[in-house]
């Protein structure tokens, strides 16, 4: 529970009297430190917001508000201007409620380590152990491309076995067969030449492709003209794996050969940005940042760029990140990018195109490197994310609510409630509901009973309903939609509110809307994660059904009992509740409970027993 602010009517006094010009305001603790430092366009209107009465803010905001002892304002002649004292000062003090950039950086080396056959491997540190250490390099992620692309091209063995302790002792492993070792267990390399090889290996990592098929083609056709023509073959395929390596790394246009790409992943408040960059036409460098405890996405990615570029020596001209900027905002940061780098900078959020499946690259990162701080799988993620951008939320949902109904015929109609937190099912938060005031079969008349129900118990303060969905689904339609969301604005319920709509073969197949359809690609995370919401609400429901006619039946076996209406019959179920516990239930609870006579409670716990 986060504690009121006692200062909150001295604070919201002095910012009745604060200016609407553009400017940086100052938050401050108790004892004079600096906490949080913003930029507005208007200071008025910005700093008001944070202590207005009964304002619902996001959590990490409301952390800060609390501590807030009194706050101070610098004002300036441009929101622009702003924007750049802001990250002035928050590069000076370092406020801890401002993002702070700690990304999964250490220092790494290319080992090539001591042995008569040495390997070419990755190193988080460097050790007496008279290896050879390439670096430091500040990226672990460029080093292990640069070794597994080096290992790929010149073949060279990535395996535990010893050599040459270990020739001709095993047979030859898969990567020999698909040309990906050149075979060393087999013992046909001498310690020489394979020295030699890893030499180009080291040079090609150090002067990049170009030079080392220089190099290598130079050795090819000596080796022709010598007429050892085994060796020249060699030499051509080694070529040739460059070549192939290096095109493989090509993924953006020649237009378009310096970028970074930056996108980020959030999941129940915490947030991680990851920055992929690419020079030169190849991917180049990667670092991930966890933020901790974020929310509004749009200011998050806006904080983020400010801080991480004002620290860089170097910044590419086309920068795209996963949202789309007001156009405000966009122009402020283009132009502090400028004065930062003295070129323009186009910032943009590309929805097509190779710069889009860059978007995607950087998104998974963010995604796996959120999963290992937060315990989930990066696949979860991903599918909040993708299930976030289909349907246009500004984040992923954290709790989503999924309804259904069943019946059989008009009798026994019930529904189910699941609730998927965080893009897992928590069970704890499951609810049931019996049909009460809708007779017949009418889908729509009972899906507005059920949320009506529902939301209204929430409204009451029940805590078994206290928890508000960042997302609504029903099992059906648009036609469920339509008839669910006039009920839901009536009672002030303002969450997104969907349909999961089913094929011809009862699987899932799209998001309805209130007039229409959205489609997810059916081999997507986002697609299993609606599907699994869908088949899980289906199940639960269905259960529920079978478990009311089960009850129902056994009610009616009761009744055979001479003495025993239909009335004695629901007291009984109503108070045991399962065929278990009435069968364990003595004589004398079943007389107190249906109010009948020992010697009647006797004859009914012979019957209970034998069925």
């Amino acid at each position: 529970m986060i504690a009121v602010n006692e200062r909150l009517p001295y604070l919201r006094d002095k910012t009745s009297k604060l200016t609407n010009r553009p400017g940086c305001y100052i938050m401050k603790n108790s004892d004079g430190k600096i906490i949080y430092i913003g930029k507005a366009k208007n200071l008025h209107n910005r700093v008001s917001s944070y202590f207005r009465k009964d304002f619902d803010h996001l959590p990490k905001v409301a952390r800060m508000v609390s501590n807030v002892y009194d706050y101070d304002f610098i004002i300036t002649d441009s929101e622009f201007e702003a924007l750049v004292l802001e990250c002035s000062l928050i590069k000076q003090y370092k406020p801890k409620y401002n993002i702070l950039l700690k990304d999964d950086k250490g220092y790494s080396y290319i080992k090539i380590t001591n042995e008569e056959y040495p390997r070419l491997q990755c190193a988080l540190q460097k050790y007496e152990d008279g290896a050879q250490y390439i670096g430091p390099y500040t990226s672990s992620y460029a080093v292990k491309q640069a070794v597994i692309e080096a290992n790929r091209v010149f073949a060279l063995p990535t395996c535990t076995k010893k050599f040459p302790q270990e020739f001709k002792k095993h047979r030859p492993c898969l990567n020999y067969h698909i040309k990906r070792c050149m075979g060393l267990c087999l013992g046909g390399v001498s310690a020489e030449d394979y020295r030699g090889i890893i030499s180009e290996a080291v040079d090609y990592i150090r002067n990049g492709s170009e030079s080392s098929v220089e190099e290598l083609t130079k050795q090819m056709l000596e080796a022709s003209e010598n007429l050892d023509f085994e060796r020249a073959a060699k030499l051509r395929d080694r070529i040739n794996a460059i070549a192939k390596a290096s095109e493989s790394q090509k993924i953006i246009d020649e237009d378009r050969r310096d970028c970074d790409v930056i996108a980020a992943a959030l999941l129940g408040g915490n947030a991680c940005i990851s920055v992929v960059m690419y020079r030169g036409g190849r991917l180049f460098d990667k670092a991930s940042f966890f933020l901790g405890q974020e929310d509004d996405a749009p200011s998050l990615r806006e904080e983020f760029i400010i801080q991480y570029y004002s620290s860089r020596d170097y910044i590419p001209k086309d920068i795209f990140v996963d949202v789309e900027f007001e156009e405000a905002d966009r122009v402020n940061l283009t132009d502090y990018l400028k004065s930062l780098c003295s070129h323009p900078v186009n910032l943009q959020n590309p929805k097509r195109s190779s710069a889009a499946r860059l978007l995607e690259l950087s998104s998974s990162n963010a995604s796996e490197y959120l999963s290992i701080k937060v315990g989930r799988s990066g696949r979860e993620i991903t599918a909040l994310d993708e299930l976030a951008r289909a349907i246009g939320l500004s984040k992923p949902p954290r709790f989503i609510e999924c309804y259904d109904i069943s019946n059989l015929g008009s009798v026994n109609v019930v529904a189910g409630m699941v609730v998927f937190e965080n893009g897992r099912p928590n069970k704890k938060l499951y609810r049931k509901f019996t049909i009460k005031t809708v007779s017949g079969q009418d889908d729509y008349a009972c899906m507005q009973e059920v949320l009506t129900r529902r939301f209204q118990r929430y409204l009451d303060g029940d805590e078994s309903f206290s928890v508000m969905p960042d997302l609504i689904f029903l099992d059906g339609g648009k036609g469920h939609v339509n008839a669910v969301a006039p009920i839901l604005s009536e009672m002030g319920i303002d969450v997104p509110l969907y349909g999961l709509v089913k094929d011809s073969k009862h699987r899932t197949r799209a998001i309805a809307t209130g007039g229409g359809e959205i489609g997810l690609s059916k081999r997507s995370a986002g697609f299993s994660l609606i599907t699994q919401i869908q088949d899980e609400v289906h199940r639960y429901a269905i259960s529920f059904q079978r478990q009311k006619r089960t009850k129902a039946a056994y009610q009616l076996e009761i009744t055979k009992v001479k003495g025993i209406g239909p009335a004695k019959a629901k007291l009984l179920l109503t108070r045991f509740k399962t065929k278990t516990a009435l069968k364990s239930a003595t004589p004398q609870e079943l007389s107190e409970c249906a109010k009948i006579s020992e010697q009647k409670a006797i004859e009914l716990y012979e019957f209970i027993k034998e069925i």
